[in-house]
């Protein structure tokens, strides 16, 4: 194996790390106050999506999709259903909150406790949440655009 593909695995298994790091970081305060959270999936899928695919719109060139044009094509057409189940996730979530409220989640906490988790969840869940449904689409075009630069110039 050449030392560009080792170093590519290696910045890859590096920034999996980091994300499992962030996923960690991000849930465990509300694992920590809440003995059930029925979001838990869809939460740490928006962290993973976010940070994952922020990381492929801006780093793509450094990543082992470069030079892939069947698997970024492939990607690209994966990414609409994806986008979907996102928009769907997260609409569940915020349907949730409206129709039962907190207290089924927050009811056995303090009250300043309680509220302080609450806009914490909230936070978390609407910005990696909105976050991974707008990068999904960006995702796709910057792939397109690395389909078609690659196809003609050479570059990715």
């Amino acid at each position: 194996m050449n030392q560009k593909k080792s170093l590519t695995i290696l910045l890859e298994v590096i920034w999996w790390v980091a994300t499992v790091i962030a996923v960690f970081a991000l849930i465990y305060p509300i694992r920590r106050a809440l003995p059930v959270w029925p979001f838990q999936g869809w939460n740490i899928a928006f962290i993973v999506v976010l940070i994952t695919f922020t990381r492929y719109i801006f780093l793509l060139q450094y990543t082992f999709l470069a030079k892939m044009q069947v698997i970024k094509v492939v990607v690209i057409l994966l990414l609409f259903p994806l986008i979907f189940a996102l928009v769907g996730g997260l609409h569940g979530f915020m349907n949730y909150i409206e129709e039962q409220s907190w207290d089924p989640l927050t009811g056995h906490l303090p009250a300043e406790q309680k509220r302080a988790i609450e806009s914490y969840i909230w936070g978390v869940m609407i910005f990696f949440g909105a976050g991974s449904i707008v990068a999904s689409p960006v995702l796709a075009g910057r792939l397109f655009l690395s389909v078609w630069r690659t196809r003609n110039r050479g570059t990715v």
